[in-house]
């Protein structure tokens, strides 16, 4: 596991407008997956797979995966998410380069009047 290094403007930005959130307990994220994935194409990551899974029974989006490669560096960076009902954000998973990603930059338990 890493956390995010400041190379993430993107990632850092959604975090600190509150639209990226850190679960402790469950070790997720939770936020809309599209939100996430615009991040990390602005942050240099070029979409090289994306794929949509869905409910049988609505045939709604349940979750998917997505993978962007940073021509620059050679780093890969994934994302899986899986819907929750709404209004609930999506748990999402991020990696860059294998990596889990736990925080941009800090534990964000650290954060002024958080809690751990």
């Amino acid at each position: 596991m890493r956390q995010m290094d400041g190379l993430m403007h993107g990632l850092n930005e959604l975090r600190e407008q509150g639209r990226l959130t850190w679960a402790k307990p469950e070790r997720e994220w939770q936020a809309a997956p599209d939100e996430v994935l615009k991040a990390l194409v602005g942050d240099g990551f070029d979409e090289c797979k994306r794929e949509i899974t869905t409910s049988r029974r609505d045939c709604r989006p349940a979750g998917g995966v997505w993978q962007g490669v940073d021509t620059r560096t050679g780093s890969v960076a994934s994302v899986i998410w899986v819907a929750r009902p709404a209004p609930q954000a999506a748990m999402v998973f991020i990696e860059i380069d294998g990596e889990s990603i736990i925080s941009p930059g800090r534990d964000p338990d650290e954060d002024e009047g958080g809690q751990g």
